[in-house]
């Protein structure tokens, strides 16, 4: 699945980095052209195939985009939603949408990187002795 060139997964891949220097949360970008069901209920499956609940504190967070389509979300794990607010994700959603009413799809999950990333710092800082417990590739889906 072509949706983003080597350059534009490279920035994807970079944002993740910068977003997780200052938290110990965990971030991944899942893609996909088409979702075939409620955005939430599909971002909640990819969020466990890809092993997102499997970090240490439970503080993963995926943003699911089906491009064709135009969804996405933004999910955290138990760890994240048992310490913030319930529209904790609101903004960072609005300023993605912002980008891809124009089709800045890229700028939109980088804008969406950065948001979650200084987010997560305050209720989730970086520590010294953590690892990068998930990768930072984007993880391209098949849209069944």
């Amino acid at each position: 699945m072509a949706v983003f060139n080597d350059e534009e997964q490279q920035r994807i891949r970079s944002a993740i980095e910068s977003a997780e220097k200052n938290t110990s949360g965990q971030i991944r970008v899942c893609i996909e052209k088409t979702c075939s069901e409620d955005v939430l209920d599909r971002s909640a499956k990819y969020f466990h195939q890809l092993d997102m609940h499997k970090t240490r504190l439970r503080n993963g967070v995926l943003i699911y985009v089906a491009t064709v389509d135009r969804k996405f979300a933004i999910i955290g794990d138990a760890g994240i939603n048992k310490v913030v607010p319930d529209n904790f994700w609101d903004d960072t959603k609005e300023q993605m949408l912002n980008q891809f009413k124009y089709g800045n799809l890229v700028e939109g999950i980088v804008t969406g990187l950065t948001i979650a990333g200084d987010k997560l710092k305050q209720y989730f800082p970086h520590q010294s002795d953590g690892s990068n417990e998930i990768s930072d590739d984007v993880a391209f889906m098949d849209g069944e």
